[in-house]
């Protein structure tokens, strides 16, 4: 039977890509290693790629040439070479504490949930205390959820089952929401709902919760608006309401006149925050503010738009849209990079984590020892209270808890964790013993992972071993060329006199170059120059830092605006702008050289030193080959060029 060509296509380059490609001394480096490197140097497309692949491949052997070399000398053991490596891992390792399928999945649906909002209803009963108390909440629970499957209104449901105290108002409903805007477990009940489908009840930490998706529309995105605050007292009477509600009927009449916002929220809001920045509130999404004041904010038609004054729970409002941002609705990179950040800031990732932390428990060899759990709680509430354990108890600070890959953990790695991190982040006191345990028991796990990461993971490797190469690179590179080429003065003439011949002038001039951090600046200050050439040192202090010049000999190419056609002692030539950066740049021509002559070595001397190094570095890497004799193979090379 025939393999079909495409499979056999593919069979073939594994196998060729996991051949060695060369050797050097007695290491070896496959196709595919050097693959992945010249693949970040030239991404697909890639046009004569046998040639590239032949010219990369000369520069690649070098690298590893002298990366062994540093090697071999223990460059890679020197204390401040393995701090500044430890400090890039722990820079890089962040990326690589989540799941990274389970994060992708966790990307992709908050994208696809960013796509619309939910207008949701809500049912709240709180539990509050012990077992029976429990028992009793979760029969009104299932009370109200019969009701509603009996074909009860949602409202009336709410109104007599919700403990939420807004309820009366409100009828349960919440208002518009979209991602990111309820905690996770919440959002993932309301975006499985069908438009007018309610939930079963679910049990939180607080309590129970029936949730009804109300109706769902396209995303609207994020907004930011100015608002005009005039709170309302708890418990104003009907005239102090009138009184405000009056006072803000009149800042809106002035503000249809012309009158400025954010004076007039400066003088008058009692939102203190806002109205220190003239009332302007940073930009927010659905499920921030209080559903009234969000409805109203969303449904001004434009930027500049003016609410009327509007009553919410804080007091009457007067709000302006500044600005409406758009949802992402094109998954992209950029788009899914945005939506990635904001994921990894919520409690969703911790879905992502747990799932790593079960596939290290598989992967690592995760070993529980048996250890009385009672016993061990009795020790490390003793040893918490600063009290001598009971005696006869068969555990102690030495009793081995379990084991994760090489690495076993006994009660005093416990205590030890305990004592950093027994307390409850909400400041309700200290955490059961059971939840504490699992903490640590994961915390350890992780732990270990952190340090193992390697072992674990592919990408990971081969990233710290990139940084470590380009490390070790770097520092053999300083010490043994660019340091010496840099300093070595008798080297640098000797080399000079040697190659006198290349380092001439051509069609040459002596100039003032001008480089500005932007073409205004340099308008300003070319204009200035062409009225009265003979004082542009006086005017050039008047632009401060903007401004800086290079006065010297360069050859014509090298001057800005400079053409050897129209150059001329006394000529100001033309403003170039640099399109990266918006810099500018222009020069002041004083002497023309038209005739070739030799540069001095000090005019010579940035070439010189250039051309000095590379020559100091293809005598060393002659030096190298002979100490670690290189090998191609030149069918693997051709078979992976195609």
């Amino acid at each position: 039977m025939k393999l079909p060509s495409l499979l056999l296509t593919f069979l073939l380059a594994t196998s060729l890509s996991a051949q060695t490609l060369f050797t050097y001394g007695g290491n070896t480096v496959s196709a595919n290693e050097y693959l992945r490197a010249f693949n970040k140097v030239y991404p697909a497309p890639v046009n004569e790629k046998a040639r590239k692949m032949r010219e990369y491949l000369d520069l690649y052997i070098n690298s590893k040439l002298k990366i062994q070399e540093a090697l071999n000398r223990g460059y890679d053991s020197l204390p401040s070479f393995i701090e500044e490596y430890n400090a890039l891992r722990n820079q890089v390792i962040e990326n690589y504490m989540n799941d990274a399928e389970s994060l992708n999945a966790l990307v992709n649906e908050a994208f696809d949930r960013s796509q619309k909002d939910i207008k949701v209803q809500h049912i709240f009963i709180p539990v509050s205390g012990g077992n029976s108390d429990s028992a009793m909440v979760k029969l009104k629970i299932q009370e109200a959820y019969m009701e509603l499957q009996s074909g009860k209104n949602f409202d009336d449901v709410a109104l007599k089952f919700s403990a939420d105290p807004a309820v009366v108002t409100n009828k349960g409903h919440l208002g518009y929401i979209t991602v990111f805007s309820l905690p996770y477990q919440f959002e993932n009940i309301v975006y499985k709902l069908s438009p007018g489908k309610y939930s079963t009840p679910y049990r939180s930490n607080s309590g129970y919760h029936i949730f009804r998706n109300v109706e769902e529309r396209k995303a609207v995105g994020r907004i930011k608006i100015s608002q005009i605050l005039l709170a309302v007292p708890p418990g104003s009477d009907d005239a102090t309401k009138k009184t405000i509600a009056a006072r803000a009927d009149s800042l809106y009449n002035r503000l249809q006149k012309g009158d400025d916002f954010g004076k007039l929220a400066g003088l008058f809001s009692n939102d203190v925050v806002s109205s220190a920045s003239r009332g302007q509130v940073p930009e927010f999404g659905l499920g921030t503010y209080d559903p009234a004041f969000e409805a109203v904010a969303f449904s001004l038609p434009g930027n500049g738009a003016l609410s009327k004054p509007f009553l919410t729970s804080h007091g009457y409002h007067i709000v302006k849209r500044e600005s409406l941002a758009p949802p992402l609705t094109v998954k992209n990179k950029r788009s899914l990079d945005i939506i990635r950040s904001l994921v990894e800031k919520d409690g969703r990732i911790n879905v992502a984590k747990e799932r790593l932390y079960n596939r290290i428990i598989a992967k690592a060899g995760f070993r529980q020892f048996n250890v009385d759990q009672v016993m061990l709680q009795m020790f490390l509430d003793s040893v918490l209270a600063s009290k001598s354990p009971s005696l006869g108890n068969p555990v102690n600070k030495s009793t081995a808890l379990f084991s994760v890959g090489a690495s076993t953990k006994v009660v005093n790695d416990l205590v030890n964790y305990s004592l950093a991190n027994r307390y409850k982040t909400d400041g309700t006191g200290v955490k059961p013993f059971k939840e504490l345990n699992e903490e640590f028991k994961k915390a350890s796990v992780l732990e270990y992972y952190r340090a193992h990461l390697e072992e674990f993971n592919e990408d990971f490797n081969a990233q710290m071993k990139e940084l470590k190469d380009g490390n070790l690179f770097f520092d053999i590179m300083m010490k043994e060329i660019w340091s010496k080429a840099q300093s070595d003065t008798a080297g640098q003439r000797n080399f000079y006199e040697l190659n006198k011949n290349k380092y001439k002038w051509n069609y040459s001039a002596d100039a003032v170059i001008f480089y500005c951090s932007d073409d205004v600046a340099a308008k300003t200050f070319r204009d200035m120059l062409v009225k009265d050439k003979s004082k542009w040192k006086e005017a050039l202090e008047g632009f401060s830092d903007k401004i800086t010049s290079d006065s010297a000999r360069f050859e014509i190419s090298k001057i800005p605006g400079a053409q050897k056609a129209t150059a001329k002692p006394g000529t100001v030539t033309n403003i170039v702008k640099n399109k990266d950066d918006n810099s500018a740049s222009f020069a002041l021509i004083s002497k023309i050289y038209p005739a070739p002559a030799q540069k001095s070595f000090d005019d010579a001397r940035g070439d010189v030193i250039s051309d000095f190094q590379d020559d100091m570095d293809r005598k060393w890497i002659a030096e190298l080959k002979k100490k670690y004799p290189v090998k191609v193979n030149e069918d693997v090379l051709k078979s992976i060029a195609k």
